[in-house]
């Protein structure tokens, strides 16, 4: 839903959903819209198909709903955690920094809509660096982590 660029080629989309759906949307020409979820890449963020220190840069943004239906349009829209909601984020923050390079950039994006960030955050021994809440009722938050380096140092 971010993305400026989604086919720039240093970019790869990846999610464990590839489907279509028509949603409702009265101010739509025809009374709907299409969400296409079409990844470059289908595969699951707990599980992800490349090497050791592959990319640069990752963007963490994993579902943010746990108690959401999934039939739901939100459910659609940004899909749902399961029962080991937990589990499945923790292994999702040990992915993400296996793929990162050293010194590499993790950006998450979380919504406490359903599940406070801090209770996220204490998924994982990493700590941000810096981030942002959007806006000053918004619920979304941007963090941004760096890998350490090989001797587990903080890179500046």
């Amino acid at each position: 839903m971010f993305w400026f660029d989604r086919a720039n080629p240093d970019a790869c989309f990846v999610d464990i959903r590839s489907e279509r759906h028509e949603l409702t949307d009265k101010s739509s020409r025809g009374g709907s819209r299409s969400l296409v979820i079409d990844p470059d890449i289908q595969a699951d963020f707990t599980a992800l198909p490349f090497a050791d220190g592959t990319f640069a840069l990752v963007a963490f943004d994993p579902p943010h709903l746990v108690r959401n239906g999934r039939s739901g349009w939100l459910a659609k829209k940004y899909g749902k955690l399961g029962a080991d909601w937990r589990e499945d984020l923790r292994r999702g923050f040990t992915e993400c920094f296996r793929v990162l390079r050293p010194d590499g950039v993790l950006v998450f994006k979380w919504n406490e809509h359903e599940v406070k960030v801090s209770e996220v955050l204490a998924l994982t021994d990493a700590r941000p660096l810096f981030g942002n809440r959007c806006g000053k009722t918004a619920k979304s938050h941007w963090l941004v982590f760096m890998k350490s380096d090989a001797n587990g140092k903080a890179s500046s």
